[in-house]
């Protein structure tokens, strides 16, 4: 079985020679992986698996060869006490695929006119329904219902993710800029952007000018001293925030990481969905401490190289009307918004964390993506390569 492995990662091009074969046979005689499966895997690809961007392959792999040694039949006897709260989802409402097709989607200015109505007829809860502000019905406002474009009022988290606006304060994490785990890759992809010179006062030794003076003085020795090497690129990063980010969290916090690791002139600002009027250094301060977009784009010059990082999943409402912001009212769209940025500065990408696959099915992708120019990437070791390429060319 173990040549099966070996004879399975070579098929799938994973560069594994019989050196870490029989490193690998020497671990699993000594007792390292106590005869238990995953402790195997954990051990093979240790041993087998020497660059990040081949793991998936192995996965693979690893699954195919190893399939079936603990399958049913290691479950049978199993029971279990389910909490309640992992069972309240259940009470949200289910719908067909038919079923969602019937139901209306207002258009902008119906749904805020609806809305505006709604709050002056109603007096009470209501649960059910295709009208009134409740819960578990069709009715586009509310929670825990179902329509294809609605306001969502008291759910603290998203559910279709279809609410064009969001009447709740959440909460959102700050990314940690000392991850490590997993941003290996992503440093040396953005290596290739450092640009290095040498700035500030002459504090290392010269030592070919040091050698050349020194001969050119017969000998006598005359030390050269130069300013130190640095790294001169300077990088403007705006992060989304919140609602679908959070699926992407792990992957933008290596991100952030590796930038500050990185680049040494690094500024970072958040913003939620699409940037508007302000953005924000604290997330936990973020509804009393923005900074205005304004003050940002006279902030930084235009040597600045701009990296945003978001799903670019919202309503396309956020992207083309003023208001259309799912947390406050935006005197301007979205779209004005970031085509100031791109006519700040020049070099720019977005990185999409979400997979390439689906971008097509979100319609606020794909209106993105053409303000971007198509400088849009995936939040990929190769979607890092082309964005790298195009800030750099």
């Amino acid at each position: 079985m173990f040549l099966n492995l070996l004879d399975g990662l070579k098929r799938a091009g994973l560069p594994v020679s019989i050196t870490e074969y029989l490193a690998l046979i020497e671990a699993v005689e000594a007792g390292v992986a106590e005869w238990d499966i995953e402790h195997f895997y954990y051990l093979s690809r240790a041993v087998l698996v020497k660059d990040e961007r081949n793991l998936d392959r192995f996965d693979r792999v690893f699954g195919q060869v190893f399939e079936g040694l603990e399958g049913p039949a290691a479950l049978e006897g199993i029971e279990a006490n389910i909490p309640e709260e992992w069972l309240r989802n259940l009470a949200h409402l289910m719908l067909s695929e038919e079923e969602k097709a019937q139901i209306e989607a207002f258009g902008w200015d119906k749904l805020m006119d609806t809305l505006r109505k709604r709050l002056e007829e109603q007096k009470g809860r209501h649960e059910g329904g295709t009208k009134w502000i409740g819960t578990k019905g069709r009715s586009p406002f509310g929670s825990q219902g179902y329509n294809p474009a609605g306001v969502r009022i008291g759910q603290g988290k998203g559910g279709h993710r279809s609410a064009v606006k969001v009447w709740d304060k959440r909460e959102y994490r700050n990314l940690d800029d000392s991850v490590e785990l997993g941003t290996r890759n992503i440093k040396m992809a953005l290596r290739r952007l450092r640009r290095f010179a040498r700035e500030g006062a002459a504090t290392e030794l010269d030592m070919d000018g040091t050698i050349q003076s020194t001969a050119h003085h017969g000998g006598l020795l005359d030390l050269k001293m130069r300013p130190e090497r640095h790294n001169a690129v300077k990088v403007l990063l705006l992060l989304d925030a919140g609602g679908s980010m959070n699926d992407h969290v792990a992957s933008c916090a290596e991100l952030f990481s590796a930038c500050r690791a990185e680049f040494k002139h690094l500024e970072s600002y958040y913003f939620h969905n699409c940037v508007y009027d302000f953005v924000w250094k604290d997330n936990r301060r973020r509804h009393t401490e923005r900074i205005p977009t304004w003050q940002v784009l006279h902030k930084y010059p235009p040597d600045y190289k701009l990296i945003i990082v978001g799903d670019a999943a919202m309503s396309p409402y956020e992207i083309t009307f003023a208001g259309g912001s799912a947390e406050h009212w935006n005197e301007e769209a979205g779209e004005v918004w970031v085509k100031r940025l791109l006519a700040t500065w020049s070099r720019a990408v977005w990185l999409n964390p979400a997979p390439e696959r689906q971008w097509t099915y979100t319609e606020s992708i794909s209106m993105v993506r053409q303000i971007m120019d198509g400088r849009m990437y995936p939040l990929t070791l190769n979607g890092l390569d082309r964005a790298i390429a195009e800030l750099t060319h």
